[in-house]
């Protein structure tokens, strides 16, 4: 196996240029995507028959080249409005939901949202009775602070 990838340099390049896709799963800033199309390039040198320093050379310039070029593209569009996008618990500001235990007066009950149960608190501290409709106005680490709806 050894021996054949390193008669078939190229499929090295293939290899790099995966494992770099691979890892931009994970992070998805796009900065490892301009690495898998240096190797790509890299690739490209090897298979027309360039030597091992070319194809670094040509990997370099490629990656570079599409840091520069490639990547505010790539994120002008695929990250359109990442600056207002809210995620994870403040998501919920501003959701709908039903009161699945009494929210006392002053105390606190339990809000399901979507499959999910959140400890809650009224937002005037008046008592809200099961099943009512409720809108989430705010959220306290995991305690959200809901109104009638």
């Amino acid at each position: 196996m050894i021996e054949y990838l390193t008669n078939n340099p190229w499929l090295i390049w293939i290899l790099i240029s995966m494992a770099c896709l691979i890892l931009e799963l994970g992070s998805g800033d796009l900065f490892l995507m301009c690495f898998a199309i240096g190797a790509l390039g890299g690739s490209l040198t090897a298979a027309l028959g360039g030597g091992v320093i070319l194809q670094i050379v040509v990997m370099a310039i490629c990656s570079l080249l599409s840091l520069y070029f490639i990547r505010p593209i790539a994120l002008k569009y695929l990250h359109k409005s990442d600056e207002n996008r809210v995620s994870n618990a403040d998501a919920l500001i501003g959701r709908e939901g039903r009161v699945s235990l009494t929210i006392e007066t002053g105390g606190y009950g339990r809000v399901a949202i979507d499959g999910d149960d959140w400890k809650a608190v009224s937002e005037d501290g008046q008592r809200i009775e099961k099943n009512a409709k409720v809108i989430v106005v705010g959220r306290e680490s995991i305690i959200i602070t809901v109104k009638k709806a």
